[in-house]
């Protein structure tokens, strides 16, 4: 009878703890509630003031409160996923503590940690100046273009572009080994592929994409570009060449290249009597050598080392913004934001398939990290020659080319080698060959320097 009376009351006993607890949980879930609609309230108010403003102010402030009107839903989004979060989190403890981790006190998505390009928080300061830094790449490329006449020479061509109608006219001219594996997987994403099918397959992204954004024809590209969002991305010319290299042709590693890497080492390499060819695949010295043979005979160059002036013609097409490798993520959030495209592409990038949508090199060395030690190969006459193909791109992109004459030696070794014999023939039949041997250094290093110094125009009249 004892017995049965004490299990009566502390069953009693568990039902009102357990009624106080359940009471609670509901009061608490209610203030959440309430206070989530009244902070929704006020966004759609502040919605509301920003658009009337924006109807009545004048068009050079109009960006500004449409980016404004941007970040507030975007704050307003991350609210509802935070109150999701929190919500789940009090219903089901052990699953959310599977799903999320907690830092600082707060839940935070396991899925924000496996992908890269945040949302960033809304800047106008950093809008403003992002804003003018590619004003000025454009007026600087209009300058060079109206100095010698490239528009002339250089007519659009629609071959390396992606347009893409549905999303507000997007139009990327894809330069190769200048952060092209990105926006690669960026125009799939907008294509409509699933992001799981996008991770795993073996398909190459360029085929993907085309099958979805065709090569367009000329009248096409030229009819949407007034009312485009058009961009390319640019890079260091040598810098270019050089991550081309290292990707494709280096240790002849690259199936696809195996047979042009063979080519060059037959062409520029002497082969000792009786010897087999090496199948390390071209030097860097070898690959330039063979860019300048094939801009002399006048050939196409390969898409990953062509000049960007011949194939995507910025002349030509009014880009609307001309972004660069070195500022690549500032660059290009700016264009998903301009494109009104954060929620499609914005931290799209699975972290553990990074290396290859990036299409990185295996050592994790980046190639202009590796820069003086390959133009080291180079001598200066091979360097001067190899300007007048890329020398346009460097001007037309603000880049420095005098950095690499720092880089190469003065001559050639074979040539340094007869200078040498013929200083000594003549200290034996004249015994003023040291003297001589100087000035024909001399001659050497003037006529070095006067090549360097050849004008754009000569050579912008010259390019292919």
């Amino acid at each position: 009878m004892h017995i049965r009376l004490r299990s009566g009351r502390r069953l009693h006993t568990y039902l009102k703890i357990g009624t106080f607890v359940l009471v609670g949980v509901c009061y608490f879930a209610f203030l959440f509630r309430e206070s989530l609609n009244a902070f929704e309230h006020r966004e759609r108010t502040t919605a509301a003031e920003l658009e009337a403003a924006e109807n009545a102010a004048d068009p050079s402030k109009q960006q500004q409160l449409k980016l404004k009107r941007q970040q507030l839903q975007r704050q307003r989004a991350l609210s509802q996923q935070r109150a999701s979060t929190r919500i789940g989190s009090s219903n089901n403890s052990s699953s959310s503590s599977s799903s999320y981790v907690v830092a600082g006190g707060e839940p935070k998505a396991v899925l924000a940690a496996s992908t890269l390009n945040p949302v960033y928080e809304y800047s106008e300061e950093l809008h403003s100046r992002t804003e003018r830094d590619l004003k000025l790449r454009r007026e600087h490329l209009a300058t060079i273009c109206e100095r010698y006449k490239l528009q002339e020479k250089y007519p659009p061509n629609p071959w390396e572009f992606f347009i893409s109608p549905g999303h507000n006219n997007l139009v990327w001219c894809n330069v190769f080994k200048a952060a092209s594996s990105t926006w690669m997987y960026y125009f799939n994403i907008l294509a409509g592929y699933d992001l799981k099918y996008l991770q795993r397959t073996e398909v190459q992204p360029l085929e993907l994409a085309r099958q979805r954004f065709p090569r367009p024809e000329l009248a096409e590209l030229l009819e949407l570009l007034p009312s485009a969002l058009s961009f390319l991305f640019v890079r260091d010319p040598f810098e270019r060449i050089l991550s081309a290299y290292r990707n494709k042709l280096e240790g002849n590693r690259n199936s696809f290249y195996k047979a042009l890497g063979t080519k060059i080492v037959h062409r520029f390499r002497q082969r000792s009597v009786g010897g087999t060819w090496p199948r390390c695949g071209p030097t860097f010295e070898e690959f330039v050598r063979f860019l300048i043979q094939e801009h002399e005979a006048g050939r196409r160059f390969d898409e990953h080392w062509a000049p960007i002036y011949s194939f995507c013609t910025p002349c030509s097409v009014n880009f609307s913004i001309i972004g660069k490798t070195e500022t690549f993520q500032r660059d290009s959030e700016f264009i998903i934001r301009q494109a009104g495209l954060e929620s499609l592409l914005l931290g799209k990038l699975p972290r553990r398939k990074l290396r290859k949508i990036g299409n990185q090199a295996r050592s994790g060395v980046k190639s202009e990290e590796l820069v003086e030690r390959y133009f080291a190969e180079l001598d200066r006459s091979t360097l001067d020659q190899l300007l007048k193909i890329y020398r346009i791109d460097f001007e037309l992109f603000d880049y420095d080319y005098l950095k690499y004459y720092s880089m190469v030696h003065p001559w050639h070794l074979e040539q340094s080698t007869a200078s040498a014999g013929t200083g000594t023939g003549m200290l034996i039949g004249m015994g003023m060959g040291m003297g001589m041997g100087m000035g024909t250094g001399a001659s050497v290093s003037t006529s070095a320097s006067a090549s360097a110094s050849t004008s754009l125009g000569t050579v912008a009249a010259g390019a292919e």
